[in-house]
């Protein structure tokens, strides 16, 4: 069958589809229905079931005879190091660290905080949680202890598990201050913290509370895996709060385990055995869904990169890894290639690898401009899918369904609704829009299996945030148009919507043609306050590396583009050339926040903020065009 048909099967018969779907999961007791609809809005899947997370992504694989299979790569070009895990290893080892969590306590219900860099020992946390039904909420490695704080007192944990220290280029992140730190503040204090002492940097240990990652292992008895309700929290993580306070989305775990798998042959076209890299982090909800749990659960390698796409040690390292680990599907951020493409714009280090293994090339977490997909493709010589998705949905809304049938790419287009996606353009009063014209993105409900069902302790939220506005619907707080033969088109987040004189425009839009041209590497178009026009756009430029043309130049040129392109209506004539955009660390551009500082308003810096100097830099820039004065 090919995507029409199977989305159609679908549509007509949701109940039949899911609990078809289900069956290629390992259940204690199969659930009775997939749909369980009593609280509507609130509703939850496969909620009767009993299944175990980590028996579906670990111990299965072992039981079924593939145990010598590697389940993990760990690929640290800033520690120099190289580990492969099997996945018997991966099951012995995450049964020692269950039992020795369950000794101290921690059992079916309680809370886990995982504080750890990219290393499998991160993995090898989640799964043991999974294996006792405690529920884990991992917080980005590094994130400062005010933020950290938060997140303690928000999930009540029973523990934390965290290590000594992260590796950065060229530097160490100590995290045991950071934590520390965080319990000071906190109201909240768990029973104990595991720490994991990495030879960088070894953290004092406070007595007792502080145990070490090895030595509260020794002599325990392994843990079996217990199983949990479908609708048992998985895991809780929080939104990365680049405005108030963070949410914290719940997964639940039967759904969890059923779309996850679903899309790993559907979606990512990898069968099991297959090398599957996603380059994030576990703090990310794509580290969560692709690092860890969508690939083990599908019998897949999982690449865990402790890394950057430059730096480490250039920009070839993306290519090393698809070429040694022979990576058959690889998923990153666009801003991953922007910079790849920043410093190697003629893509010359590929030639020094092979890469002939790479089957595609998926990008996601931030719009992908056009200019960058089109580099993409002539580097690889692969097709390259745009798709998007939600930490909140925790899997694609739209994609290209490559292992049921490769539709035509549309750059710039995710492609077309995944099957459990409804997905809708409304005005502002909630009807349809036409086709072609832009409006804001909702998904009727029921959200799929695997979406959140709830916030952490937030109900109320939950509702005001994602409900309300659309009543049936699911409001995703982006904003874009279907075009006429079904294809999706994400133009901004609702927010970077801007009216000027008027006219509703899209800055995703503004920056497709600015990435077009040949000396911008990455740019951002923000709307700024215009007593006359209520909004003008600005935009700022990153060049490629080695440019040296005058700068009045090269904004003059996009002026016109812009010009061009979109026409007058844009009132498109200011633009600033900066070295870097502020962004949050999984990539996203802060647009926001620099549309705050531009009309000079108040704004929080954002927790996930990559590097806050940068925002004076901006505000710099700014000040050169009239504005944050």
């Amino acid at each position: 069958m090919g995507y029409h048909e199977i989305y159609d099967r679908w549509k007509q018969d949701p109940e039949g589809f899911w609990m078809d779907a289900a069956r290629a999961i390992d259940w204690d007791r199969m659930p009775s229905k997939a749909l369980f609809d009593e609280n509507a809005p609130l509703y939850e899947w496969f909620s009767d079931g009993m299944v175990n997370t980590c028996w579906n992504a670990v111990d299965r694989h072992v039981e079924q005879g593939r145990g010598d299979q590697v389940a993990i790569i760990h690929d640290s070009p800033v520690s120099g190091v190289t580990r492969r895990i099997t996945f018997v290893n991966l099951r012995n080892r995450v049964a020692q660290l269950a039992g020795a969590l369950r000794a101290k306590g921690v059992e079916k219900g309680d809370r886990v905080i995982i504080y750890m860099p990219m290393i499998p020992e991160a993995l090898e946390a989640m799964l043991a949680c999974a294996r006792l039904g405690a529920v884990h909420s991992v917080v980005f490695g590094g994130f400062a202890s005010s933020e950290l704080a938060v997140r303690i007192d928000d999930c009540k944990p029973k523990a934390i598990i965290a290590a000594s220290c992260g590796l950065e280029p060229g530097r160490v992140v100590q995290y045991k201050p950071l934590l520390d730190g965080a319990l000071e503040r906190c109201n909240h204090q768990p029973d104990f913290c595991v720490i994991f002492q990495r030879e960088q940097d070894v953290a004092q240990l406070v007595e007792g509370r502080d145990v070490n990652w090895h030595g509260f292992q020794y002599g325990v008895e392994p843990a079996e895996c217990v199983p949990v309700e479908g609708n048992h929290p998985a895991y809780i993580l929080y939104t990365s709060g680049t405005t108030g306070a963070p949410k914290g989305v719940v997964r639940s775990t039967g759904g969890h385990l059923v779309a996850l798998n679903w899309t790993m042959k559907n979606i990512y076209n990898v069968d099991p055995g297959d090398v599957f890299w996603a380059a994030s982090d576990v703090g990310w909800v794509v580290g969560h869904s692709y690092i860890c749990y969508g690939p083990l659960i599908h019998g897949n390698t999982t690449i865990v990169f402790e890394g950057k796409p430059v730096g480490t040690p250039d920009a070839g390292t993306f290519w090393r890894v698809i070429s040694e680990h022979k990576v058959r599907s690889f998923f990153t951020a666009p801003t991953a290639f922007r910079a790849i493409k920043r410093e190697d714009p003629k893509g010359e280090l590929l030639k020094n690898y092979d890469i002939s293994c790479l089957r595609a090339l998926y990008l996601a977490g931030e719009r992908a401009d056009p200019d960058t997909i089109e580099w993409a493709q002539k580097v690889l010589q692969v097709p390259v899918y745009d798709h998007w998705w939600q930490t909140e949905t925790g899997w694609t809304i739209a994609g290209n369904p490559a292992g049921i049938e490769p539709l035509p790419i549309k750059i710039g287009s995710p492609t077309v609704a995944m099957p459990g996606y409804d997905v809708q353009i409304l005005d502002e009063a909630g009807h349809p829009v036409p086709t072609g014209e832009l409006g804001a993105i909702a998904i009727k409900l029921p959200l799929p299996p695997g979406n959140l069902p709830t916030l952490w302790n937030a109900e109320d939220r939950f509702r005001k945030s994602y409900l309300k506005h659309f009543p049936g619907y699911y409001e995703t707080g982006d904003a874009g148009m279907k075009d006429e033969d079904g294809y999706l088109w994400i133009m901004a987040r609702t927010d970077d919507v801007i009216n000027v004189a008027g006219h509703r425009l899209s800055t995703g839009a503004m920056e497709e043609v600015l990435a077009a041209h040949p000396d911008v590497a990455e740019c951002a178009v923000v709307g700024v306050s215009d007593d006359l026009k209520g909004h003008v756009p600005v935009g700022f430029l990153c060049l490629t590396k080695g440019v040296e043309r005058s700068h009045a130049e090269i904004i003059k040129e996009c002026v016109k583009m812009m010009r061009d392109r979109i026409g007058p209506v844009a009132a498109f004539k200011l633009a600033v050339v900066v070295e870097r955009l502020p962004k949050t660390r999984s990539g996203k551009i802060l647009r926001a926040t620099m549309a705050k500082i531009a009309d000079n308003a108040e704004f929080k810096i954002p927790a996930t903020i990559e590097d806050p100097a940068i925002l004076d830099e901006i505000r710099t820039a700014l000040q050169g065009l009239g504005y944050a004065r």
